[in-house]
C-alpha cells in the first residue's frame, strides 16, 4: 500500500501539477468539466484535492470529511507549494522520480537501451537515464535537471527555514 499523499489539482491552479510531480508525488490534474466530477474522482482515488476555489469546499463530502481538500490562499506556485508542504506536513521528497507529463513513475534504464533515443552528445556525456512507460521520454542529468534541482534546492531551503520558525513558534506557548 502507497502511504505517500496523492493529489488532484483543480484546473484553476495547473502549474502546481509538475511541481508536485518533481517532488514525487502522484498528481492529477483535472481535466473534467465540473466541481462534481473532481470531488468524485478525488474521493474514489483516495487523493487530496487542491484548489482556489472555495465553492469546491462546500460540497458535502468534502465538509464531511470523506474528501480531505486544502484551499490555497496565494496565487503565485512559490507560495502555493509551500503552503501546501507546510500544511499538509509533506517531508518525504523522491524528485525526479514521476513523468512531469504523463504522471508514472518513472523506470531506470540502461545506456545502452537509450542509445538511439537521445542526442549523441547527450548519450556520450550522460551514464544514467529513466523512462516513462506511457509516454516513453527519457529523461537525464543534463543542463535543464540541474536548473530544476537547484529550483527545488531553494525551494526546500525556504520550506524548512519555514518550518523550524514554525515548530520554535508552536513550543514556545
Amino acid at each position: 500500500m502507497n502511504d505517500r499523499p496523492q493529489f488532484i489539482v483543480d484546473q484553476n491552479i495547473g502549474k502546481l501539477t509538475k511541481l508536485l510531480r518533481l517532488l514525487g508525488y502522484d498528481t492529477k490534474f483535472f481535466t473534467g468539466e465540473t466541481d462534481a466530477q473532481l470531488v468524485e474522482i478525488a474521493q474514489k482515488e483516495s487523493r487530496n484535492l487542491l484548489t482556489r476555489d472555495t465553492h469546491i469546499l462546500e460540497r458535502r463530502a468534502i465538509t464531511s470529511g470523506r474528501v480531505k481538500a486544502l484551499l490555497l490562499g496565494s496565487g503565485t506556485i512559490e507560495n502555493q507549494i509551500r503552503q501546501v508542504v507546510s500544511d499538509l506536513h509533506l517531508d518525504n521528497f523522491q524528485p525526479f522520480t514521476i513523468c512531469l507529463e504523463d504522471n508514472r513513475p518513472l523506470i531506470a534504464r540502461a545506456r545502452e537501451e537509450v542509445k538511439n533515443r537521445v542526442p549523441i552528445y547527450v548519450w556520450k556525456t550522460q551514464p544514467e537515464y529513466v523512462e516513462c512507460p506511457e509516454c516513453h521520454r527519457i529523461y537525464w542529468k543534463g543542463t535543464h535537471w540541474g536548473a530544476m534541482t537547484l529550483r527545488l534546492e531553494k525551494l526546500t531551503q525556504y520550506i524548512q527555514k519555514e518550518l523550524k520558525w514554525n515548530f520554535k513558534d508552536d513550543t514556545s506557548n
